[in-house]
């Protein structure tokens, strides 16, 4: 029996498409946040879960088991900086607590690219980025696929600050197990999951679009142009220069022990 977690997002959709009905008897598949199924897989609560790629650096012996990821190649509209000031005059950052991948590369790039190290606080669920006292709001999700007009002085797309900048993909989560884990029938169903949920992604698009205030055509866009669901050498690069920036900013606590090459 294996017991699987999944991010609950818009943009994990096509990675889960027919995953119940693919795994085996006594397997199971639950939904839930991020960090929620973070703290799960640490716990031993879940044996294999589709995690933030921060959390995966923080685990301790975790093992990527499938080329199925959550990425992108450029622009991804759903993970947006917006400022009111110019953004090397931001001096307090405020980070979206639905967000821990998004959080640390917003760090990231804001050192990289230009030395600053804000304060930080916190945007709940409920407030709006607009009542937050800081300078600059990391937003995520539909909050971010549509901020409001006339507010803010700068607006970055995170996904293509990043590629730009450092000319590498950006993974947001990917297929984790916990050590001990037999996870050799899996990779082939995850995959398998992966490829038809590419294939599916108009038919997904009309199910969930509406729900999200969006288009059925916006939805289906943001598939297949704004992510992209595979784990290749270059996404793998852009994993280490990920995980060498957080390192260098005090982001792990712990870090995995695995490799991150091509497997």
């Amino acid at each position: 029996m294996t017991r699987l977690g999944a991010v609950s997002y818009l943009n994990t959709k096509p990675l889960i498409h027919g995953l119940k009905e693919a795994l085996g008897p006594g397997d199971s598949l639950t939904l839930n946040l991020p960090s929620r199924l973070a703290s799960q897989l640490r716990s031993g609560e879940l044996d294999v879960a589709l995690i933030p790629s921060v959390e995966y650096f923080r685990g301790d012996g975790y093992q990527i088991v499938s080329d199925a990821a959550i990425a992108c190649r450029g622009p991804v509209w759903s993970v947006r900086l917006v400022s009111r000031v110019p953004v090397k005059q931001i001096k307090r950052l405020a980070l979206d607590e639905g967000s821990r991948t998004s959080a640390a590369m917003v760090r990231v790039l804001l050192w990289q690219m230009h030395g600053l190290k804000p304060e930080t606080t916190v945007l709940s669920m409920e407030q709006s980025p607009e009542s937050v006292d800081a300078d600059a709001v990391l937003i995520i999700g539909d909050r971010a696929m549509h901020p409001e007009r006339g507010v803010y002085n700068e607006i970055w797309d995170l996904g293509d600050r990043w590629c730009r900048y450092t000319e590498t993909p950006f993974v947001f989560a990917m297929w984790v197990a916990r050590p001990g884990i037999d996870t050799d029938d899996l990779v082939d169903i995850l995959q398998r999951c992966r490829d038809a949920g590419v294939e599916a992604m108009e038919s997904i698009a009309r199910t969930h679009a509406a729900a999200h205030g969006l288009t059925n055509e916006d939805l289906y866009r943001y598939f297949a142009e704004n992510l992209h669901f595979q784990l290749g050498e270059s996404e793998r690069a852009g994993l280490r220069r990920f995980r060498d920036g957080c390192e260098a900013l005090g982001l792990l606590d712990t870090k995995t022990t695995e490799s991150i090459e091509e497997s």
